[in-house]
């Protein structure tokens, strides 16, 4: 007998993909979109290098770890996503002052 599918609209059904839970890879996910969005938008202000670098220093880890042990096609996007962002407030924040701000060398 044929089954209706249930279809299932929200950020988690398309984070799970595969049907099952993956918290731990959901989590590193939007911790690293998270991680880029502040990371990026505190490339806006040169004063806040300390912050734009330590930060997407840190969703670059976050994003790594995440994409070495997601599940789904839709952690892998979000991850890459926050990687981007990530990448480019690290390197603009080193563009403007660097990790120390100029303390250490």
């Amino acid at each position: 007998m044929a089954q209706a599918a249930r279809i299932q609209r929200s950020l988690l059904s398309l984070l799970n993909s595969d049907g099952k839970d993956h918290p731990v890879e959901n989590t590193f996910a939007l911790v690293t979109v998270v991680l880029g969005a502040i990371a990026a938008f505190t490339t806006l202000s040169p004063s806040l290098h300390l912050v734009s670098s330590w930060v997407g220093l840190v969703g670059i880890g976050t994003g790594l770890w995440g994409q070495f042990i997601s599940s789904t096609t839709g952690e892998r996007f979000l991850l890459i996503i926050g990687l981007g962002a990530s990448g480019f407030g690290f390197f603009l924040g080193m563009a403007h002052g660097g990790l120390f701000g100029g303390v250490i060398g």
